[in-house]
């Protein structure tokens, strides 16, 4: 029997932590082949959309440098895309329940490349969430910004799609296989009752107080401001501060659930 016997001085660590485009595109596909979880965060805002901008004509009324149909438009953007970016960061629970993440841990992966590679399917999936909306919005024509408002709110509610990725790999790591994505739809669904996603808000009133202190107001304020111009402090504040939180959360799961190896 022949034993190979192997030099640990030489022995070669994958470059960049071992991040990958090859892990990146399988990563990409398994997301992709989840259908029922696709097809709903894909078609459930756009649907939503046309419900609420197409039961009357009172979307009409200005607002920023567009009219109100616009303003539901980047929220069910905003929307679509938190849902899908939650969806790829809670895949770490069924990865855990299979025992894929332990077999991933046992590899040169490097952490961070591994958290990096599930923020950019986030990232790409959340695209295609706002994409739809958008393609939606143009295809009604209610909808009335200038391009570059469309361009600038599409990007900017990208960017705040990471808080969602994060939290959802936050719940991935709390709750057990397929139960993360069953606690974050229903979630999801009434912090952006509570943050004013689905309509505007009046300043002061009660379910004011209550929006301010949601995941979701902050990142909404954020996500339209290229529409209305208007970014309150407290909400830079918000958006911040629960990203913060769930980046924190997130790693301090996942650091007690390495710890386990």
């Amino acid at each position: 029997m022949t034993t190979t016997t192997i030099d640990h001085a030489v022995r070669r660590v994958p470059a960049a932590g071992g991040f990958n485009r090859r892990v990146l595109r399988i990563e990409l596909l398994r997301m992709l082949r989840n259908r029922r979880t696709v097809v709903f965060t894909m078609v459930f805002p756009a649907g939503l959309y046309f419900a609420i901008t197409g039961s009357d004509t009172t979307w009409d009324a200005p607002v920023g440098s567009g009219n109100e149909a616009a303003y539901i438009l980047i929220s069910m953007a905003l929307y679509g895309a938190a849902l899908i970016a939650a969806a790829c960061g809670a895949m770490v629970a069924t990865e855990r329940a299979l025992g894929w993440s332990r077999q991933l841990r046992l590899t040169p992966l490097n952490p961070v490349a591994y958290v990096t590679m599930k923020a950019l399917v986030a990232l790409v999936m959340g695209a295609l969430a706002i994409a739809v909306v958008n393609a939606c919005g143009v295809l009604q024509g209610r909808a009335d910004m200038p391009g570059s408002v469309w361009i600038e709110a599409a990007g900017v509610t990208l960017c705040c799609t990471l808080t969602f990725a994060a939290l959802g790999v936050f719940i991935g790591y709390i709750v057990p296989g397929e139960n993360a994505m069953q606690l974050l739809g229903p979630g999801l669904a009434l912090l952006s009752f509570l943050g004013g996603v689905f309509w505007p808000l009046t300043e002061g009133s009660g379910l004011w107080h209550v929006a301010v202190l949601t995941p979701m107001y902050g990142v909404a304020e954020v996500a339209r401001s290229p529409l209305t111009h208007e970014l309150p402090w407290y909400a830079l504040v918000n958006a911040a501060g629960w990203l913060a939180v769930f980046v924190a959360g997130a790693a301090w799961r996942m650091s007690i659930d390495t710890a386990r190896v």
